[in-house]
């Protein structure tokens, strides 16, 4: 759902109201306040205007003033039709905001690939809320709209966007340890996307189009420095030329050591229901899409996680190897992400070294040593448990990368069920089929290296080294590099013992390099 409300323009609420009386003076004052965080010259040229609206004060917004400041470039042009915000001071010191626009606009540039233009439009845009100045962040807030409908068009490139009913809504509460704490909920109806992509050049020249009944956003903070990070933005409007950065780095300094770590923690999801792709090839199609992204803020032991999840996955068959359909993935898990991330000490660094009576304010050499620092802790790259599924076929893996020196060590566990369905697809297949026949010989070597765990699943342990050795199940599968090694190795170079039923009884301690 399109932002009605642009976050800086509601901190003309920052100060209390406490039921305070509607009139000129207090208009004066909200757009003395809101100058604080975006300057005067808004309000010089028109742009942002304050006024008495009943018992509620009328923030307009006009666009064609900026338009016109823009129409002197040439290459970028928008327009955009103008709304207002109705802000009513409370007894309790909030302020109840509320708007109900319908914006519509177009913009125009030139991009590399030539001029491109957009139109868009919402309709029935509504949102009331809750603005609490001691979280400098809304209590809570609702919105909703009646559908949405956006076309870009490019020399190479056009897509057309058109969505449904959605709904929003917002809470927001004191943080335990500073700041706020905020949960975000949205959900938005009747997805649909058609793209037509004409390159001659290239060879393109296709339609797709991508729909899904439901699209849903989640998202949950902790902590978020709300209050510090309005003060560094009032000090950036307030200090706008490199003299007064001289003059108050001090303050500088201290307004961006106290908006760290800018948050703890925020997690989101990006979700959809039914999701269906129309291509040329065919449909490819999901009962479920999500794709989720974990961060902490700016800490000594910081973690970050993305997940990518598709469940109900169907592709056409029609564009695939026949063999290859049975084998094809459903369902897909996949976690990954890194720890040990220590951002806390370079932002310090980085603000104890600045010194804006130098040109650069940091050294030249600053962003190798700070590099080198952030190495020396051993950050970690993990994939966490993540699997790939096909009816009685289930992959699972999980590892992590380090990087201790120069080059990186990695170790990784992949366990399978259902692995015989492998290869005896590819055996079935490669009666007829060339590729299954290429396929089939590598399988076996696979599951030659593999360990037969009680519950019939296999499981192969890799552990690579910095030395470039690798070694799976500890059976050595390439040693450490000499000089001017060859790192890779063709999969022709490794025997594996006969198991006759092809039962791996001694976890592929038989498997080994040839001489």
């Amino acid at each position: 759902m399109k932002r009605v409300l642009p976050v800086v323009l509601l901190l003309a609420c920052s100060a209390p109201a406490f039921g305070q009386a509607v009139d000129r003076q207090g208009a004066k004052q909200l757009s003395d306040d809101l100058a604080h965080y975006i300057g005067k010259k808004p309000f010089d040229i028109g742009f942002v205007k304050i006024s008495v609206d009943g018992d509620a004060y009328k923030l307009a917004f006009d666009f064609k003033p900026v338009t016109d400041l823009m129409a002197k470039q040439q290459a970028f042009k928008f327009d955009v039709t103008p709304y207002f915000i109705l802000v009513k001071p409370r007894k309790d010191g909030h302020w109840d905001v509320s708007a109900d626009v319908s914006p519509k606009g177009s913009i125009d540039f030139v991009g590399p690939e030539g001029a491109q233009h957009i139109d868009f439009s919402v309709s029935d845009n509504k949102f009331t809320g809750v603005y609490d100045p001691d979280l400098a962040a809304f209590a809570s807030a609702t919105g909703s709209m009646a559908g949405m409908t956006m076309t870009t068009r490019e020399p190479k490139q056009q897509a057309d966007v058109t969505v449904g009913a959605g709904t929003a809504a917002i809470v927001s509460t004191k943080s335990a340890n500073g700041g706020i704490d905020f949960t975000v909920t949205e959900k938005i109806t009747n997805f649909a996307e058609t793209i037509k992509v004409n390159d001659p050049k290239n060879g393109l020249s296709f339609p797709a189009a991508v729909k899904a009944p439901e699209l849903s956003v989640d998202a949950t903070g902790k902590g978020l420095r709300t209050k510090p990070l309005l003060d560094l933005l009032a000090f950036i409007v307030a200090t706008d030329d490199a003299a007064k950065f001289k003059a108050d780095e001090a303050e500088f300094k201290s307004l961006l050591t106290a908006a760290l770590p800018l948050w703890e923690r925020i997690d989101g999801t990006y979700g959809f229901k039914d999701f269906v792709v129309e291509s040329p090839v065919g449909m490819f199609g999901a009962t479920q899409l999500k794709t989720a992204v974990g961060m902490d803020g700016i800490a000594k032991d910081g973690k970050i996680n993305y997940a990518f999840k598709v469940s109900g996955l169907t592709t056409p068959q029609q564009v695939l190897p026949s063999w290859s359909v049975a084998l094809l993935p459903t369902d897909i898990d996949l976690n990954f992400g890194g720890t040990n991330i220590d951002l806390d000490s370079m932002a310090k660094k980085t603000i104890e070294t600045l010194d804006f009576s130098k040109d650069p304010p940091l050294p030249a050499d600053f962003g190798k040593q700070i590099f080198a620092d952030f190495l020396a802790k051993t950050p970690k790259a993990v994939l966490g448990h993540s699997t790939i599924k096909n009816g009685n076929i289930e992959i699972a893996m999980e590892g992590e990368i380090t990087f201790p020196g120069k080059k990186p060590e990695a170790s990784m566990t992949i366990d399978v069920a259902g692995y015989d369905k492998i290869v005896e697809a590819l055996q079935t297949a490669a009666k007829t089929e060339p590729e299954a026949a290429q396929h089939f010989p590598f399988a076996l070597a696979v599951k030659g290296f593999g360990k037969a765990l009680p519950d019939g699943r296999l499981e192969w342990i890799i552990n690579a080294k910095a030395d470039g050795s690798v070694t799976v199940n500890g059976a050595m599968l390439k040693p450490a590099d000499a000089v001017q090694d060859n790192p890779f190795m063709d999969p022709s170079d490794v025997t594996v013992p006969d198991h006759g039923s092809g039962e791996n009884d001694n976890g592929g301690a038989g498997a080994k390099l040839k001489p």
